[in-house]
């Protein structure tokens, strides 16, 4: 058997909900971006606000879990546009 690689023509539905996909994913990176800044704000201003030393781990956790959140979405959102198999997100 040999191996052929068969093009196909997708249909205008099927262009159309590609590009909805795309938007969608795109909308939901930048949620998560402002989510990211947010936390990242929140943590400055309670470590600015508030001199407490009980309160310090919380200032530290919430830019920490923004920026961890942030780099997780960016690598399987990268995981998605080079197209690799829908298993393989974390």
């Amino acid at each position: 058997m040999e191996n052929q690689t068969e093009e196909r023509t997708l249909s205008l539905s099927d262009l159309l909900a590609l590009d909805r996909t795309g938007l969608a994913n795109e909308r939901t990176f930048l949620a998560y971006v402002r989510t990211f800044i947010g936390m990242l704000s929140a943590g400055i201003a309670i470590l600015k606000v508030f001199g407490f030393s009980w309160i310090r781990p919380i200032a530290y956790i919430l830019p920490a879990t923004g920026v961890m959140r942030y780099l997780a979405v960016a690598r399987n959102l990268q995981k998605i546009l080079t197209g690799e198999p829908a298993g393989s997100y974390e």
